[in-house]
């Protein structure tokens, strides 16, 4: 799934009060068959009026995350020289395909909301990071979701083959627990481990890409599609959040806090990257059985996106933190420019 926080925002003086909507037609209806036109002008989601001489820097502090995480990962990873190279080769490829670091950058904020600066919460970003990766290798395999092409460049399977792909992603996983074992320090390392392994199995990641599989060509309702979208994609959201906040040294309550931030965003940015797809989509190609757009209709996805967003960001000011990074990455998703 592309990052869709990647896009250009709503310039400033373009951005309307209310909630917005892919202009210039009905809402879809979860028939088979179901299509939305494409369409020139843009979605908005979230329209809360603010002083945007006061806002985040959302755009550097992005790159400079970025980059951060970009270079412990190079360091992290097995050099494509070392035997078994095809694997290394293919687990680098995957991992710098060219994806914008979301996961990381969340659990690395979510650090900083706690406390101001905080070096350990690295760790933990890149292991969220290499999970990501080896989710991504194995969904786009032929037995899963069968993709040729990821972020504009063949995926994995296509580039070494089925048998090194499933590996790669075997490896990556296996990393991303390695490098919180070895990295953080053990009195917290035993918690993230257990966070990330929940997320990532049979009640998290694992599990809702197993109903998702099981729903292909069923008709799907609104409480199977929440079940899917809450394990195929906040969980990692939020195991990437609470690791950030338990390196930091959360207090409970600011724990349970950010776990409310982190479920509501996951699930909303699910929903946005639904609707966002529908709007780009070819007026000929019909919408994903999947997608919250066949379930919910246009209007009602982007009424449930702006609600998740507020409840994320309400649950910010508990914490006094309405205007950092966390709440600008928030706003940032809620206002797309297609």
């Amino acid at each position: 799934m592309d990052e869709i926080y990647g896009r250009p925002p709503v310039g400033r003086e373009a951005r309307p009060t209310s909630v917005g909507r892919c202009e210039g037609r009905a809402s879809p209806q979860r028939s088979e068959g179901a299509r939305v036109p494409k369409r020139e002008n843009r979605l908005v989601l979230c329209g809360q009026d603010r002083d945007d001489g006061n806002m985040f820097d959302l755009t550097m502090y992005l790159e400079e995350k970025r980059i951060e995480v970009d270079k412990a990962l190079d360091q992290c990873l097995p050099s494509a020289e070392l035997e078994p190279c095809v694997l290394h080769e293919a687990m680098r490829y995957s991992v710098f395909s060219g994806g914008k670091r979301l996961r990381p950058v969340l659990c690395m904020a979510a650090a900083e909301t706690i406390a101001s600066s905080c070096t350990e919460a690295m760790p933990p970003a890149l292991a969220v990071e290499l999970l990501h990766t080896y989710t991504l290798i194995h969904d786009d395999l032929p037995c899963m979701d069968n993709d040729d092409e990821r972020r504009g460049k063949p995926t994995c399977h296509i580039k070494f083959g089925e048998a090194n792909a499933i590996l790669a992603g075997d490896s990556l996983q296996a990393l991303a627990f390695e490098v919180l074992v070895r990295q953080v320090r053990p009195d917290i390392g035993v918690r993230l481990v257990a966070e990330l392994g929940s997320a990532a199995g049979s009640l998290g990641v694992v599990g809702g890409q197993v109903v998702d599989i099981a729903m292909t060509g069923e008709p799907l309702d609104s409480m199977t599609l929440d079940f899917i979208h809450q394990h195929k994609t906040a969980d990692l959201f939020c195991a990437a959040i609470r690791m950030g906040a338990m390196v930091a040294d959360a207090s409970d309550k600011q724990l349970d806090a950010l776990t409310r931030y982190a479920r509501s965003l996951g699930v909303a940015f699910q929903m946005i990257d639904d609707i966002l797809d529908a709007c780009d989509a070819d007026p000929s190609q019909t919408i994903e059985e999947s997608s919250c757009i066949t379930v919910l209709g246009i209007d009602e996805a982007c009424r449930r996106a702006q609600q998740l967003t507020e409840t994320a960001i309400d649950a910010l000011r508990e914490l006094g933190a309405s205007e950092g990074p966390l709440a600008a990455l928030a706003r940032h998703m809620a206002e797309r420019q297609i």
